[in-house]
């Protein structure tokens, strides 16, 4: 039986209409002062110009997740979440070998016979604008033990501080994403604690061909210890996508442990079976905390910023534009310096298109065929290249390091 009170009106000696309830008290809709002594739950509150709350324990605003632990901002711990930022290139071809393609975001590829087209892909879900597809273009339908895919995302220490890791106030993470696949079934994704050598994992499913989001809860870690704070490789995310039967049987393991083989990637699916498969993702954010957040969008120019820290590719924008200045030395040989854009994770290693893409300018001496080019000294904030030029005279100070044609590029690499 339900009881009902319907009052018109409560005068209180102060002028202000109070309702005190000792109990718990639940409604749709409630207008006007309420003191609780008790817990109040309401669907709406409207009306109101001023509240005075002790405690306040919210789930969700305008129906979306609250955060359960940390701040509201700078939320999202993992870089180029939603694919923006692709330095290297934006189409892969005969991809059969681990390598990096959207930026921080690596393709591990260990004893397979799959081959894969990997592209910066526009096919996106509502909210994004690129995404990360990889294409099978070579199918492996038989998988040896010891095959291993999956696309890693390795986080350094210095970012990860806040998980208070291997202590009894260690947080849980929540890693949300959204993906597209023509190959359905079950996927795991595995953290990975490298400091530790501790692992963790969850499985998602795919069962229909169109973009969804998901969500995967992980315990709170108060095994192990603490991550290393430095600039090395901390933690990681791993999606699988082939997994041999070294790391699968048993029952999935969900709860961090002394890491194994042995069922951390029971279940997945193997994804390379057929050349129809293709797997997209993009949106991924992991977060601490029991609940996922709206995805953190960043704007391009943080987000190529924070890239950068770990790759920097310098592009010749037209024939004879300059790439490094400020060299000497002679005619032959010059030292022209770079002074890169975001101070980097370590001293990088330099990779260049190839030497015939390059002019070596003296200051009497004209454009010189560069015939080598070498790493002289690196710092985490300049690089000094060795050129080696021939033909022209005089002296090669002021020297500049030209791109012959749109195809010229320096990149520096820092990569964990």
């Amino acid at each position: 039986m339900t009881s009902k009170i319907i009052v018109n009106n409560i005068e209180a000696d102060t002028g202000i209409n109070t309702i005190t309830f000792n109990n718990d008290i639940s409604s749709n809709t409630v207008r006007g002062n309420i003191i609780s002594d008790g817990t109040s739950t309401f669907d709406v509150i409207s009306g109101v110009s001023t509240i005075g709350v002790t405690t306040a324990h919210v789930t969700s605003i305008n129906n979306l997740s609250y955060p359960t632990a940390g701040g509201l901002s700078n939320r999202r711990i993992n870089i180029n979440g939603a694919m923006q930022v692709a330095q290297r290139g934006t189409s892969f071809t005969g991809v059969n070998a681990t390598a990096y393609h959207c930026d921080r975001y690596e393709m591990y590829h260990q004893n397979s016979g799959a081959a894969f087209t990997v592209t910066q892909s526009t096919d996106t879900p509502d909210g994004f604008a690129k995404s990360l597809k990889i294409d099978v273009t070579t199918a492996d339908t038989s998988i040896a033990s010891n095959e291993e895919i999956k696309l890693v995302h390795k986080i350094e220490g210095f970012d990860v501080q806040n998980i208070i890791k291997g202590t009894s106030s260690a947080v849980p993470l929540t890693l949300s994403f959204y993906a597209k696949a023509t190959k359905t079934g079950t996927y795991i994704v595995e953290l990975y604690d490298r400091d530790n050598n501790r692992d963790v994992s969850a499985s998602y499913t795919i069962s229909d061909t169109n973009w969804n989001r998901y969500e995967l809860n992980y315990p709170a870690d108060t095994g192990g210890s603490a991550f290393d704070d430095n600039n090395e490789s901390s933690l990681e995310i791993q999606f699988w996508l082939v997994a041999g039967s070294a790391v699968q049987g048993g029952t999935l393991n969900t709860s961090w442990r002394t890491s194994s083989d042995g069922s951390s990637a029971t279940g997945q699916i193997n994804f390379t079976d057929s050349t129809d498969n293709d797997w997209l993702i993009t949106g991924i954010q992991l977060e601490i905390g029991e609940r996922s957040t709206p995805f953190e969008h960043k704007g391009f120019g943080e987000e190529l910023a924070r890239c950068q820290r770990y790759h920097q590719r310098i592009n010749s924008s037209a024939a004879n534009s300059r790439i490094a200045t400020a060299g000497n030395g002679s005619p032959a040989l010059s030292y022209p310096t770079t002074f890169l854009r975001t101070t980097m994770r370590s001293t990088p290693t330099i990779d260049y298109s190839t030497v015939g893409d390059f002019w070596n300018e003296g200051l009497q001496t004209g454009k010189d065929t560069v015939t080598a080019l070498s790493l002289n000294i690196a710092t985490t904030d300049t690089v000094t290249m060795s050129v080696t030029a021939s033909g022209g005279n005089g002296t090669a100070q002021g020297t500049n390091l030209l791109g012959k044609n749109s195809n010229a590029y320096f990149s520096f690499d820092a990569e964990l």
